[in-house]
């Protein structure tokens, strides 16, 4: 291979600013934060699945405001209308016109609290944003900030009130990231900062930066080999008879759908260029396989009844797929 594919000190000095300011206010959850930077970078949605209090809204918070950004927090509840989440048509009785009154979507950051709590016309709102970053109002479309990405959370404990979010959604998030507690180090550590003085975060990038950092994201290499892995994996999960694996057919009902496929490569892509690379390697998809997969698979009753998770059957799929061998020799 004669091309060089390098990430210019610049970028990487860049991101390094970007996560060492927000982890100066969140404490752990580096798996997480990791996902929510890849997002960023690929310009995709991200679910995030977690008890109260594990600093998913901190973080998000503490993100928009090293990048310079808007950030709304919108609190998904039953009685919320459309028109809330995009906006409305206000009727001005000195002008006697109507004037377009928008939205919390239109930001650069948008934090859907629990998302499962609204009802379907809601949720069918956010359908549009995050696959067109536009909204209609009164037949005309608006225009969402750039870069926008959008952090969902659902609550794994609660499910009385709460409706479940449908297939055509679901897909639209590019991960299902699952968040754990903090280990008792890390608390500890929580606890202090949250007694001690209150810390001030520095605005380090723009959103402009962000947008270049996202352009120079797409220039990362990335082999036809993995994508012929990532397409093998998200077909095993739908017809997992043509893979050696008829056993695990009676455990799905559906598999994922060729969005797993691209997400898993774009996700590959960003995590690549967080750690450097101008290149991808097969640990890059590998390490993303679940969060892009786990969301997008209907289990059968009869896993359900076996207590088998979308996550144990990506693992028994990705055993018996091999990695494609020495995929991307060290550029000359």
């Amino acid at each position: 291979m004669t091309q060089t594919h390098t990430i210019a000190p610049e970028a990487s000095q860049l991101m390094e600013r970007v996560l060492y300011e927000v982890k100066r206010v969140v404490v752990g959850q580096d798996r997480f934060l990791e996902r929510v930077m890849i997002a960023l970078l690929a310009q995709g949605h991200l679910l995030v699945e977690g008890v109260p209090g594990l600093a998913k809204t901190l973080t998000v918070r503490t993100l928009a405001a090293t990048l310079r950004g808007s950030y709304r927090r919108i609190q998904f509840t039953p009685d919320l209308v459309p028109a809330d989440l995009v906006g409305t048509r206000i009727w001005n009785q000195k002008t006697g016109e109507f004037s377009t009154s928008l939205g919390p979507v239109f930001a650069n950051l948008l934090l859907a609290d629990e998302i499962n709590r609204a009802p379907a016309k809601v949720q069918s709102a956010l359908l549009e944003v995050m696959q067109e970053r536009q909204v209609t109002i009164a037949g005309e479309s608006h225009k969402v900030p750039s870069p926008f990405v959008v952090m969902a959370t659902q609550n794994p404990i609660e499910t009385e009130g709460t409706y479940p979010l449908p297939e055509a959604q679901v897909d639209r998030f590019m991960m299902k990231v699952l968040v754990d507690y903090p280990s008792d180090e890390e608390e500890f550590v929580i606890v202090e900062r949250v007694i001690g003085p209150p810390l001030e975060v520095q605005a380090v990038a723009s959103t402009s930066q962000l947008a270049e950092l996202q352009q120079t994201c797409r220039q990362v290499y990335v082999d036809p080999s993995l994508i012929q892995y990532a397409v093998k994996l998200v077909g095993a999960t739908r017809r997992p008879q043509d893979h050696g694996m008829a056993e695990l057919t009676k455990y799905l009902s559906y598999g994922a759908s060729p969005r797993a496929s691209i997400a898993m490569v774009e996700a590959g892509r960003a995590l690549a260029f967080l750690r450097g690379r101008g290149y991808v390697l097969p640990e890059d998809l590998t390490d993303l396989a679940a969060d892009t997969l786990r969301h997008r698979i209907v289990l059968s009753y009869e896993a359900l009844a076996e207590g088998l998770t979308p996550d144990a059957l990506i693992q028994q799929v990705m055993a018996r797929i091999a990695v494609p061998d020495k995929p991307l020799q060290h550029p000359q």
